[in-house]
C-alpha cells in the first residue's frame, strides 16, 4: 500500500505573509520542515502538496513566478535529502467559486485520482481550518501545525475531530511515523 502525505505550503513548510508569498526571495523553510519532509521520504512516504495560491488571481504574481518559487522549493529539499513528489495549486481567489480551493476538497481528489487510491486516513497537515476540511472531505486525517497561521486556527476553535496538534511539521512526522498513517 502507498504512504503518502499531504502537506499545506505556506505556514507549514514555509513561513507564511499576509502580502502573499510573491518571490522566491520571499519563500523561506521554516526551520526542520525540509528535514522533516526528508525523514518522512525515508520511510517510504510519497510527499505531495496541495496549496491555495490567490495572489495569482489578485495580480500578486503570475504562474512563472509561481514556478520559480517552487524551483526553489524543490532544490532546498534536494539539498536537505527531501523530495516533493507533486505540487498542486489553485490559483483562484476567494470569490471565484472554484471546486479545487480550500477548504473545498479538488487539489484532493486529484491527488487521489493521480494516485488511484482513497485518501481514508492519509496524513494531511495544514495551519489553517480550510486545509484540514478540504482534507477530512476526503477521508485525510487531520493534523495542525502551530506555525503560520496555526496558533490563531487553534484559537478559534471548530476543528475537525480527531485532529492531531503538533508544534511544527518536525511533530507532526514523528506523529505520523508513530502512529504508521498511510
Amino acid at each position: 500500500m502507498m504512504k503518502l502525505v499531504i502537506l499545506d505550503r505556506d505556514g507549514v513548510i514555509n513561513h507564511d505573509s499576509d502580502a502573499f508569498i510573491k518571490s522566491p526571495d520571499e519563500w523561506v523553510p521554516i526551520d526542520g520542515s525540509l528535514d522533516a519532509i526528508a525523514r518522512l521520504n525515508s520511510a517510504g512516504y510519497r510527499v505531495v502538496v496541495a496549496s491555495n495560491q490567490s495572489g495569482i488571481a489578485r495580480g500578486l504574481f503570475d504562474h512563472a513566478m509561481l514556478d520559480a518559487i517552487h524551483a526553489k522549493l524543490h532544490a532546498m529539499a534536494a539539498d536537505a535529502g527531501a523530495r516533493i513528489e507533486k505540487i498542486l495549486f489553485c490559483p483562484h481567489g476567494p470569490d471565484d467559486g472554484c471546486f479545487c480551493r480550500k477548504p473545498r476538497s479538488g487539489m484532493f481528489l486529484e491527488i487521489a485520482q493521480c494516485y488511484g487510491i482513497s485518501l481514508e486516513g492519509v496524513p494531511a497537515v495544514g495551519d489553517s481550518l480550510r486545509d484540514l476540511q478540504a482534507g477530512v472531505a476526503e477521508g485525510c486525517a487531520p493534523y495542525l501545525v502551530l506555525t503560520g497561521k496555526g496558533q490563531a486556527t487553534r484559537a478559534k476553535g471548530g476543528l475537525p475531530a480527531g485532529t492531531v496538534i503538533c508544534e511544527d511539521l518536525g511533530r507532526a512526522v514523528e506523529q505520523i511515523l508513530q502512529t504508521g498513517n498511510t
